[in-house]
């Protein structure tokens, strides 16, 4: 059949096939709008999976990364009652720093006893030396006792030895009667004197010796304790000097300092607190010496080798700012191993689950402190892997 003549149509006819052509054009923008989208996702798509096959093996990437920091806990030496606090949280800290000041006035008495008992045991010191010199007079004074005593023994033997004669003289006269009965008695009497005077004489001897054994005794042990040994030297010397010193390492230790460079954290402390000896006050972080712990799967770390290159980023920079570190440690077990209450998976309903271990990863300290970062926050790692 002929084509029907538009003109020889009916009116509502004429309008709905004017009304076909006219949007019969403006579908085809759309069209083309969608295929094109289409055709970039498309292309994307074999790009990215171009990327990720070129890519495979070549690092190792987790999110589940966190900046860490041997921090030091500050703890008193001493005890006592706080009397000034000269930081608080978040300022920063150099080593040396005054943190906090102790009472010292404990301290400051015991200094004075130790000093004094330094001063007594040198007194007692010097005491012994002139003893040892009093003693060595005694044991020549009885030195020369032992002489007296031998002298004087030597005389009462020589007047025994007299009256003997004398005796037996007067013992061989007495049958003629040249000798009276009274004079042979005095002689006999003479002879009992002078044996009595011998034997005194003797024990006066041996006394003087057993004297001067004793003070010799008490010289020899005087000369033990302090043989090799002076003023400073000295055994009870050196005892009371190490208080002196242990009083006033005490003494310094009222004013606690800075271990570290870093800011303060979890200050613990306030003015008139009584803190005892190695209660924790503060913690310091050090910012600038700060690592990252990168908790990756069991079966991420088969490539991973010690000082490889990483490259993190933070959430707090995001993109933009890239961290340069390297791999110095793995942790010697997995987070469950190691968990206050570990996993029992030798139950009748277990299910695998994937480990991960953490693998500590060292800082550049200038980007470090170009970008500070803080204990805690989240980093992305990607560990470049060797080549085979």
């Amino acid at each position: 059949m002929a084509d029907a003549d538009p003109a020889a149509l009916p009116q509502a006819d004429r309008t709905d096939t004017s009304t076909a052509i006219e949007s019969a054009p403006a579908a085809n923008p759309r069209k083309r709008a969608l295929l094109g989208i289409g055709l970039v996702v498309l292309v994307l798509g074999v790009l990215y999976g171009a990327w990720s096959w070129l890519n495979a093996g070549k690092a190792e990437s987790t999110d589940n990364a966190y900046v860490g920091a041997d921090s030091a806990m500050v703890t008193p030496m001493i005890g006592g009652q706080v009397t000034d606090v000269r930081v608080s949280d978040t300022q920063t800290v150099h080593r040396g720093d005054v943190l906090a000041v102790i009472d010292d006035s404990d301290a400051r008495i015991a200094l004075a006893q130790a000093e004094a008992e330094l001063a007594k045991s040198r007194r007692m010191f010097a005491q012994s030396g002139a003893s040892e010199r009093a003693l060595g007079a005694q044991v020549a004074a009885r030195s020369a006792g032992i002489a007296r005593g031998a002298a004087q023994l030597r005389s009462a033997q020589a007047d025994y030895a007299k009256a003997q004669i004398d005796l037996a003289r007067r013992q061989r006269l007495a049958p003629a009667g040249a000798v009276s009965g009274q004079e042979l008695t005095d002689a006999q009497a003479a002879l009992r004197t002078s044996g009595a005077a011998v034997d005194l004489a003797r024990a006066n001897l041996a006394e003087a010796g057993a004297t001067r054994n004793a003070a010799q005794g008490e010289l020899s042990a005087s000369r033990a304790l302090t043989a090799g040994t002076n003023d400073t030297s000295a055994p009870d010397i050196r005892v009371a000097q190490a208080r002196v010193d242990q009083a006033r390492l005490d003494l310094t230790r009222a004013v606690v300092r800075a271990p570290i460079d870093g800011v303060v954290t979890s200050r613990r402390v306030q003015v008139g607190q009584r803190i005892a000896v190695g209660a924790a006050i503060m913690t310091i972080i050090p910012v600038d010496r700060l690592y990252v712990d990168a908790n990756f799967k069991e079966a991420q770390l088969a490539k991973v080798r010690l000082g490889q290159s990483v490259t993190l980023t933070s959430d707090l920079y995001g993109s933009d700012v890239v961290f340069h570190g390297r791999v110095i440690g793995f942790s010697g077990g997995t987070g469950a191993s190691t968990a206050l209450i570990p996993a029992q998976n030798a139950t009748g309903n277990w299910i695998k689950v994937v480990q991960r271990l953490p693998v500590r990863i060292a800082l550049d300290p200038r980007e470090l402190r170009a970008h500070p970062l803080r204990v805690g926050l989240s980093m992305t790692a990607d560990v470049a892997l060797a080549p085979k």
